[in-house]
């Protein structure tokens, strides 16, 4: 009996695999579930092992036991899926991008959209300097500067190298450039300089600071190019969640010529729609933490909902934008998307969608998971095909 409890209880967390997280710890939880289904797997796979056919228990148990070990492994086969009409489907997106090659620049073979052995790999970090770019009156802020590698790992070739520029999550009002450093690194032994940024946050600093931050992120860069070996021709955004919001709206806004492009992971592309349409409260007060950073209710301060909204300042001259987003988001809808579409479409701008139907918010917390896997890759395939 206690053999069937066991795993009754992982089915019913599998079912996070495929329905939205209704509480803030279920959603940390499908994290683990979607991102690290192996393990999930093997747990369930256990406890199943343990039984027999004899008796009605242990026959109910492992029958059940089957069904969740089956949809622990769904985002596996999911990913897989996906996987297989990726670069085709960027290619077709990006190809032909001004200013860049002709086509899209794939990675090299050696790395696939999904690989199943990629998941057993432990996350790789490397060394970086963490740097002041800018002094104001009240504060100072920091970046973490990940230096390209180049050739064979030879720190002394003077080749200059574009840079990204990564601006973290955190609800605009938490969170530090320390987040998720695997992909910086792993962009980094790419052959690109990575900047993670930190910046002015909510509530003492609002919308439209962190822009600002940003504008004097690349003039910090700019003015260190030299040692850093920075090609100052060749910038890209890359934000997560609040941080992408503010990377899209710098983008559009900034009209900065050496910037070549934005990714956004799973960010609010509009502010007003958003704060009409709010979060479950029981995983994030959303129309809180949107009053903390633009200073009001829509109602009392609505100029500054649609001049934080990045959807608003979509151009025929805007960079091309990739966007990466789980279907099962329970923080940021991804209709945030689908209305940036829109605006894309209708002003001619390059864009690639890479939709997730089991992650959810966050999902790139692992970069070997099957959202982590497909993401990177086509970050890689985005910045080799923009920067060239």
């Amino acid at each position: 009996m206690i053999r069937f409890c066991l795993i009754l209880f992982f089915f019913l967390i599998s079912l996070l695999a495929f329905l939205k997280a209704p509480e803030y710890h279920l959603w940390l939880l499908a994290i683990g579930v979607t991102e690290f289904p192996l393990l999930f797997f093997f747990i369930t796979l256990g406890i199943t092992l343990t039984g027999f056919w004899a008796h009605k228990y242990q026959m109910a148990g492992t029958i059940l036991g089957v069904v969740t070990m089956l949809i622990f492994l769904s985002p596996v086969v999911r990913a897989w899926w996906v996987a297989k009409s990726v670069k085709s489907d960027m290619a077709r997106s990006f190809g032909g991008i001004p200013n860049s090659a002709s086509h899209v620049v794939l990675p090299d073979n050696a790395r696939q959209p999904f690989s199943f052995w990629r998941l057993f790999d432990g996350g790789d970090t490397m060394a970086y300097k963490t740097l002041t770019y800018v002094k104001y009156n009240d504060t100072s802020i920091t970046l973490d500067f990940f230096p390209a590698i180049v050739g064979d790992g030879d720190a002394a070739i003077p080749i200059l190298r574009p840079c990204i520029i990564v601006v973290h999550g955190g609800s605009w009002a938490g969170g530090d450039s320390k987040q998720l450093p695997e992909l910086n690194s792993y962009l980094a032994k790419k052959g690109y300089n990575v900047a993670a940024i930190n910046y002015r946050m909510a509530p003492k600093w609002q919308t439209p600071a962190p822009v600002e931050d940003i504008q004097n992120t690349i003039a910090y860069l700019r003015q260190h190019s030299a040692e850093l070996r920075i090609d100052t021709t060749r910038f890209v955004l890359l934000g997560r969640s609040a941080g992408a919001q503010i990377a899209l709206l710098a983008a559009y806004t900034l009209h900065e010529p050496a910037l070549k492009g934005v990714i956004d992971f799973y960010g609010p592309a509009d502010m007003v729609w958003g704060y009409s349409i709010p979060s479950n409260p029981l995983i994030m007060d959303s129309r809180k933490v949107m009053r903390q950073y633009i200073g009001g209710t829509y109602s009392q301060v609505p100029q500054k909902y649609f001049n934080c909204s990045p959807v608003e300042f979509v151009t025929k001259n805007s960079v091309p934008t990739l966007m990466i987003h789980g279907m099962n988001d329970v923080l940021v809808s991804p209709e945030h998307d689908r209305k940036l579409i829109k605006k894309l479409k209708a002003n001619g701008v390059k864009y690639y969608w890479l939709q997730l139907p089991w992650a959810t918010h966050g999902f790139d917390y692992n970069l070997n998971g099957p959202g982590g896997q497909l993401s990177t890759y086509a970050v890689e395939t985005f910045l080799n095909t923009v920067t060239q």
